[in-house]
């Protein structure tokens, strides 16, 4: 069997001081989606950034590809692991076909604008190629940057946040991307705050609690009412409706 493409145990991380995870395990294997949920401040963000040696970890192992990731030089972890970041701030007003090949360094800047275009073209910004950065709307940006990600064609896709702020259509967009990368056999770990958006398109989901995992399993076997109101201060349930997977909830009193 081949490793997972992500393995992290025992994670520990701190940030700002703050103990912010707390002996997390998390595995992403080939061909998956997994979704890492969790109210603000339970850790998602630290621990997906302390899992790519983003920020230090206190404590744990963490393996990309069966490889110890303190022992990997930094091209090697970009080729293992794509990372689009929750901020999406850009400084300098590049065109988006620039933005887009910098997924591709390990390519000639030829090929590399080539693979960008054709990410471009994915996320429907076909024609926008030499427009700067700066001058789209911020939807239109975060479809550049999840280019960027698309671009880099590593075996695992982490995505932070991808569809905040979107609207819908580009929110089913993202997730059917980043879906259809799983299905070419990557693997992909993003974070969401739509609950009902994951249980429709993660195979598994991760709930972190306090910077501790509190559940880890298929989204109904995950989203238990029990989790609801641990994690999130919610009563309510995963309800079907017309075949779909929907959040029914109130906050708990």
């Amino acid at each position: 069997m081949s490793p997972a493409a992500w393995s992290i145990q025992g994670l520990t991380a701190r940030l700002g001081g703050r103990l912010a995870v707390n002996g997390a395990n998390l595995v992403a294997r080939p061909g998956e989606v997994v979704g890492v949920l969790g109210a603000n401040g339970s850790g998602k963000t630290t621990m997906l950034r302390a899992g790519l040696g983003l920020i230090p970890a206190e404590a744990g192992a963490i393996h990309l590809a069966g490889e110890r990731l303190e022992t990997l030089p930094e091209a090697r972890r970009a080729r293992l692991a794509g990372y689009l970041p929750q901020e999406r701030r850009v400084s300098w007003n590049l065109a988006a076909l620039e933005i887009a090949a910098l997924g591709a360094p390990d390519l000639s800047p030829a090929r590399a604008r080539e693979v960008a275009a054709g990410s471009l073209a994915r996320v429907g910004l076909a024609g926008f190629e030499g427009r700067g950065v700066l001058d789209m709307s911020g939807g239109e940006r975060a479809r550049v940057l999840l280019a960027r990600l698309l671009a880099t064609r590593a075996p695992l896709m982490v995505a932070d946040e991808p569809a905040a702020g979107l609207d819908p259509d580009a929110q089913f967009l993202t997730l059917e991307l980043l879906r259809a990368e799983a299905g070419c056999g990557a693997a992909v770990v993003v974070t969401l705050h739509d609950l009902t958006l994951a249980a429709r398109s993660c195979d598994r989901i991760v709930v972190l609690h306090r910077g501790r995992v509190v559940a880890d399993a298929a989204p109904r076997e995950a989203l238990t009412p029990t989790v609801l109101r641990q994690a999130f201060g919610l009563d309510g349930a995963l309800v079907e409706v017309e075949g779909e997977p929907v959040l029914v909830a109130r906050r708990a009193p």
